[in-house]
């Protein structure tokens, strides 16, 4: 309650919430002539995407990309061209970024967990069709539009 005019009215404080950092990577390989995307599949939310996580303290967007990427994947990887940065309003209402890497595997084994029970290698038009989440697509079709140009 805070005063005003001689009366008391109640004041409402609204406080933003934080915004919640990730980072993910765009894990791709050639495979018979063609580039392939790996897309995780998560139980939870029964929903296909690309693999990221948020930042923990002390860590850097970059180390948080590879770490996530293997953490979701089983994929140990090299980190390569950052791509553009994602934001949108997550499932709890809190606004969240992530920023993304092209990576390359270097090894690894997928063994599916309670985060991530399926992975799956896709063209780019397979992983059209796949993702769930248009801001996933859009990511994959900025790379392709950069990649027809010449930048990588």
């Amino acid at each position: 309650m805070v005063p005003s005019r001689g009366r008391w009215e109640a004041s409402l404080v609204v406080t933003a919430k934080p915004t919640v950092r990730a980072a993910g990577g765009v894990v791709l390989r050639e495979q018979s002539g063609q580039e392939e995307v790996l897309v995780v599949h998560r139980p939870r939310y029964d929903d296909w995407t690309l693999p990221k996580g948020k930042v923990v303290a002390g860590e850097s967007e970059e180390e948080c990309a590879l770490r996530e990427v293997e953490e979701e994947t089983g994929l140990r990887c090299r980190l390569g061209q950052e791509l553009q940065t994602v934001s949108y309003v997550d499932h709890r209402g809190r606004q969240k970024t992530v920023r993304y890497w092209v990576m390359e595997p270097l090894d690894g084994t997928f063994t599916p967990g309670h985060e991530v029970d399926e992975v799956r290698w896709l063209t780019h038009e397979q992983a059209d069709g796949t993702l769930t989440y248009a801001r996933d697509r859009n990511l994959l079709e900025n790379l392709r539009d950069r990649e027809g140009e010449g930048v990588t």
